[in-house]
């Protein structure tokens, strides 16, 4: 983890899709870091706080390659992203589901900045597993301007779903 050399400064470091940016006042500046002093809930989704330090109002958090999503967030971040998005369709108890997480991992840190990835459980959010026509998982689909774009089901090797990908970005 890095830590700041001055408590005291205002900055906001947070890492989003795989994008480092710092804003100080509003302003965007070029940093990277893994502190945050403020959060959007946008920046939630993509850090897991794992310490908080209350004197100086610091969080540290924990990197987490790709977040999960619900039925609750789906518009917000699927849909009406500008980015291309991926989505993993899983459930905790599917074998292959297990096999392809690293690879979609991988996959987020790749096209970091070009391509937005989440995982979304059919068990906690199946109304948009049902609206989409999940009958199987895992199933991987790629949303482009809040439209489905391709879809490939079970878990395939990295080279198959990359080939896909960047027909989108």
């Amino acid at each position: 983890m890095t830590t700041p050399n001055n408590l005291d400064q205002s900055i906001l470091h947070v890492k989003h899709s795989g994008l480092m940016y710092c804003e100080s006042r509003g302003k965007q500046l070029e940093s990277s870091g893994e502190i945050i002093t403020e959060w959007t809930e946008a920046a939630l989704c993509d850090w897991r706080i794992v310490a908080y330090l209350s004197k100086v109002k610091l969080y540290i958090l924990l990197d987490i390659a790709v977040a999960s999503i619900t039925d609750g967030n789906w518009q917000s971040l699927v849909i009406e992203s500008d980015t291309p998005v991926l989505v993993e369709f899983w459930a905790p108890w599917c074998g292959p589901c297990r096999v392809i997480h690293p690879i979609i991992d991988e996959l987020a840190k790749d096209h970091a900045g070009k391509l937005k990835c989440y995982k979304l459980n059919t068990d906690e959010s199946p109304s948009t597993a049902s609206r989409y026509g999940i009958r199987s998982i895992p199933t991987v689909i790629i949303f482009k301007n809040g439209e489905k774009k391709d879809a490939v089901i079970g878990a395939v090797p990295k080279s198959t779903l990359t080939t896909i990908i960047e027909k989108f970005l």
